[in-house]
């Protein structure tokens, strides 16, 4: 599964927290903000905190960062860091 990583919009920056099945925690200056889902290419969807149910309506900054997440490309990490973190 793809590891967490970072994305920045505009001057926020969003921590991503792949879950599978193109569903994504996000978090916000340090703080669980949303949970989302890819419906389409451009379209992505908030799921309710309590149902975990998908919110239907445009929402720009959820589109956004469902953009950022499509085109982020993990770094690769050097053969030396990896032994290390397997050693770990």
């Amino acid at each position: 599964m793809q590891q967490p990583f970072d994305i920045t919009i505009g001057e926020i920056d969003y921590a991503i927290f792949p879950e599978g099945n193109d569903t994504y925690v996000v978090f916000k200056d340090g703080k669980e903000y949303r949970h989302i889902l890819k419906d389409t290419e451009s379209q992505w969807l908030t799921l309710d905190p309590e149902t975990a149910l998908p919110l239907f309506g445009e929402d720009e900054e959820v589109n956004a960062i469902g953009r950022e997440i499509l085109a982020y490309v993990p770094e690769e990490e050097d053969e030396g860091e990896e032994q290390e973190d397997e050693e770990l």
